[in-house]
This record gives structure tokens, C-alpha cells and sequence, in this order.
């Protein structure tokens, strides 16, 4: 659950779908969370097509729900093999496995290829030590198979917005920041900046930036703009979409000399030029994701960001000259983070005045440098994963530094995030932007009834979260 109604899709399980397809198996890929199913449904869905193998999607603080369903489907199809996919299995495989015995397997990393290996080895009966990136269950004895190399020729994928199309509603899906209905993509797999905290490279993707080709990227916006025509944007969600700004440049170039007309949006780092900003716009760029994290230096320095505030200043102005939207995001607990330097940020996103800003708490998932930092200083409340949902589905915040408590976190970030966009002049100028501009109007209402009911509800209080 999140605090905006944004609903992501299930990029990672689609691209695995339709790799899974392309080698001949049937598939069926189910959102339960998009499509409102339950259980019940779920198994009356399966009724006509009973799974060899179900995967299944999880993440550190839905976990033992995402188990429970596990045991429940296996119970219903005793003879399917079970496996979860995800950060939290990647990064504890091992310890995954041990939650119950209804699990049979994870699939540790980048599972595209996983995927498709085990379904074959299952169905031709060839033995599961031969599947590369597989952790499982035999007779008991956990084994733990060859790593699996990480796909580096990424136009080898079928586009994931076709498997989209195929199995999904577009229409189920929403981030308050991009236009609706819209679609998530990938341009590339990994980051190779470092900052400590980020879990995608760290547990899945690595460290190194492996991109589709340009024309392979453009191709998919092309087959959005012609199959998908109610799509209204398109999301880039690499990690880095401009960690290489001349791929961007030609990318954009493809786009403008195709006369492709399609809005996009992007995850970019804030050191950006207006040159490039510039270009992007002219090919469909409506707006940029920036993780600023913090507007202290020192704090950026300590979660080793290797970025700098003047940069982020330079960044907005030329965004603003651009016309480029800009979504901003801001941390709450990282090293060095304190009552002060975190005034000083909200002083930070006031200057800088993004579209939007959000607020949010470190959240530390195992694997990653933030988690040991935080098991190594004492300061996590609790490492019982179940403890990390609220009781309304909300991400919860677990962290406690000397500095600063959970409940002082999130405090923080619900103080902030109303702060910000309660302004009479933020809230002038979103009213005079959907005046002019009534898809960005339909944006914010959609987005904002949804932070407003939980504003007075109380419920923002209880828990941090995109």
C-alpha cells in the first residue's frame, strides 16, 4: 500500500512471463494486488490451467504473507514446484527456504533465464543441478546450484509492454507522478553509482550498467504508441536512465527522427545539463525522477551518494529552463541525518520546488550496505520481517538511530510531505497547471484524493512509504 495510490507493475514477473513464453511454455501471469483477487479467485482462475511451476513475487516486508499464499497454492497443486523471486529470497536465500517447506525453491538474482531453465528441466525431467541461480530443496538438504550470469545482450528480451498487453489491464496500474493510464519499462539493468542504501543493484542487478540497444529502446515505444494507443506515458524505471548521457542523446535523436510521439519519464541523477534536458524534452520527456536523498552534504557524503548540492541547485534551474517536470525525492535517517540537517533539507526542497517531493524513511533490506550498517550499530527495532508492515499494509519504519527514532522518521516525513505540498503556493500553482493542462489536472486529483483521505484518516502517521 502507498501513501499516493501508486501501483506499480510487476515488471521483473512479466519480463520472466514472456521469456518463459518465447521458449514454448504456457503461461499465465497474475496481479493479484492490481486485479483484486483473492485466494478464491486466484485458485478458480487455475482452475483450467493447473501450474508445473508457480513463481511468485516477494519483497522483505510482505514476505511471510507472500509465503503463506506459497503453502496455500502448493496446497491446492501439490505436484507444482514453488519458487520466490525478489530481493528479499536473492539476498536470503537459504533463510527463505527454511520459512516452510511449501516452498521449493528461490531464484536468486536476475530470474528471467531461471525461470525458463527450471520449467525446462521440470518438464524433460533433467536433474535441478543444472539450473544455474537456483537455491532448493532436496529431500530436505538445501542445495545451492551455480550462479547465474547476468544477461548482458538485453535485446534477447521480448519487450515486457507486449506481455503487458497479453496478460495485464493498464488501466490497473498508476504513479501519481506520470500521467494515466501509463506503462513501466526497462532500458537497462543496473547502476554503477554506490550509494549505499539502494537494494536493485546491490541484491539483483549489479553494479554495472547493461543497456538494450537504442534501437531496440525506441522499437518499444514505437509498439506502445501503435498497440497500446490508450497508453498516455511511458516509464523508464532503470535505476539510472542517464547514467550514460550519450546513449540518452541518441535516444532521443531516434525518437525525433522516427517522429515517435510519446511522453516518457525517467529516474536521472540531479547533475544533469540543460542541454540534455533540453533534448529530452523536444523527444517526449515530460518528466524526471530525482533521488536528491538529502540537501547536507555530509549526509550525502555518508551514504556515499558522490553527488553535490550546487550540482542539484544548477539541476533545477536548468529543469525549470527546460520545461522538464521534476519529481523529487528526499531520505530521512541516513548517516549523519539529524533533527537539524533534516530542517535544513526541507529548506532545500522549498528552494529547489520540484513538481512533487516525497518524504520518506530509510528503509534497510538485507543485502545492501545500509542493512549491515543498521544490524552493526544495534539499530534496527526488530529483524522479525513480519513486524515491517503496518496492520494497513503500509511499509513500516524499523529504524532507530541515536539521532533519531522511528516514530521521530516518520513524524518527520508526514510533517514534511504535508508542509510541501500544503503550501498556498504549490497548491496555486498544481491549480493553475491542470487549468492548463487537464491531463496534469486529472494527475493530481487522482493522486491527491488518495493522500488526503489518508491525511485525515491519521493514517500517514503509522507509516512511511513511496
Amino acid at each position: 500500500m502507498t501513501k499516493g495510490g501508486t501501483l506499480y507493475y510487476p515488471i521483473w514477473l512479466s519480463y520472466a512471463a514472456g521469456v518463459a513464453e518465447e521458449a514454448g511454455h504456457a503461461v499465465r501471469l497474475l496481479d493479484a494486488p492490481a486485479q483484486g483477487l483473492g485466494m478464491d479467485e486466484i485458485f478458480h482462475k487455475l482452475l483450467s490451467f493447473p501450474p508445473d511451476v508457480i513463481v511468485i513475487d516477494t519483497s522483505t516486508p510482505s514476505i511471510f504473507h507472500d509465503v503463506k499464499v506459497a503453502v496455500e497454492l502448493k496446497e491446492h497443486f501439490p505436484d507444482s514446484f514453488t519458487v520466490l523471486v525478489g530481493t528479499h529470497p536473492s539476498a536470503l536465500p537459504a533463510d527463505t527456504l527454511q520459512l516452510s517447506t511449501g516452498v521449493d525453491g528461490v531464484a536468486v538474482g536476475e530470474y528471467d533465464f531461471i525461470i525458463r531453465d527450471l520449467a525446462a528441466a521440470l518438464a524433460s525431467g533433467n536433474d535441478l543441478t543444472t539450473v544455474d541461480g537456483l537455491v532448493w530443496r532436496d529431500e530436505g538438504r538445501v542445495v545451492v546450484n551455480a550462479a547465474q550470469k547476468k544477461i548482458i545482450d538485453l535485446d534477447l528480451l521480448p519487450f515486457v509492454s507486449s506481455v503487458y498487453k497479453k496478460h495485464l489491464d493498464v488501466r490497473d496500474y498508476f504513479f501519481a507522478a506520470a500521467s494515466y493510464p501509463m506503462v513501466m519499462i526497462m532500458s537497462g539493468r543496473g547502476c554503477p553509482h554506490r550509494c549505499f542504501f539502494c537494494v536493485y543493484p546491490q541484491v539483483m542487478h549489479g553494479r554495472r550498467y547493461r543497456m538494450r540497444s537504442v534501437e531496440n529502446v525506441v522499437e518499444e515505444l514505437a509498439y506502445v504508441a501503435r498497440y497500446l494507443p490508450e497508453v498516455r506515458e511511458v516509464g523508464f524505471e532503470d535505476d539510472c536512465f542517464t547514467a550514460n548521457v550519450r546513449r540518452v542523446h541518441d535516444i532521443c535523436e531516434l525518437i525525433l527522427a522516427r517522429n515517435i510521439k510519446i511522453k516518457w519519464y525517467c529516474n536521472v541523477r540531479g547533475n544533469l545539463e540543460y542541454q540534455t534536458l533540453a533534448l529530452m524534452k523536444k523527444a517526449g520527456c515530460r518528466l524526471v525522477t530525482v533521488g536528491f536523498e538529502s540537501g547536507c552534504q555530509q549526509v550525502l557524503d555518508g551514504m556515499h551518494k558522490d553527488e553535490k548540492v550546487e550540482h542539484y541547485y544548477a539541476f533545477g534551474k536548468a529543469a525549470r529552463r527546460a520545461g522538464m517536470l521534476v519529481h523529487g525525492c528526499l531520505m530521512v535517517g541516513n548517516p549523519g541525518d539529524t533533527a537539524q540537517t533534516l530542517a535544513a533539507s526541507y529548506e532545500f526542497a522549498k528552494r529547489i520546488d520540484c513538481d512533487s517531493m516525497q518524504f520518506y524513511p530509510l528503509y534497510v533490506y538485507p543485502g545492501t550496505e545500509a542493512y549491515e550498517w543498521a544490524v552493526k550499530n544495534n539499530y534496527l527495532l526488530t529483524t522479525d520481517f513480519s513486524e515491517w508492515l503496518t496492520p494497513d499494509g503500509l511499509h513500516n519504519c524499523v529504524l532507530n538511530t541515536p539521532e533519531l527514532s522511528a516514530a521521530d522518521m516518520v513524524g518527520l516525513c508526514d510533517t514534511y510531505l504535508k508542509k510541501y505540498h500544503l503550501r498556498p503556493s504549490y497548491i496555486a500553482r498544481k491549480a493553475w497547471q491542470g487549468l492548463c493542462n487537464p491531463s496534469e489536472g486529472l494527475r493530481t486529483v487522482k493522486s491527491a484524493r488518495v493522500f488526503l483521505g489518508k491525511l485525515m484518516s491519521g493514517k500517514l502517521s503509522r507509516a512511511g512509504g513511496k
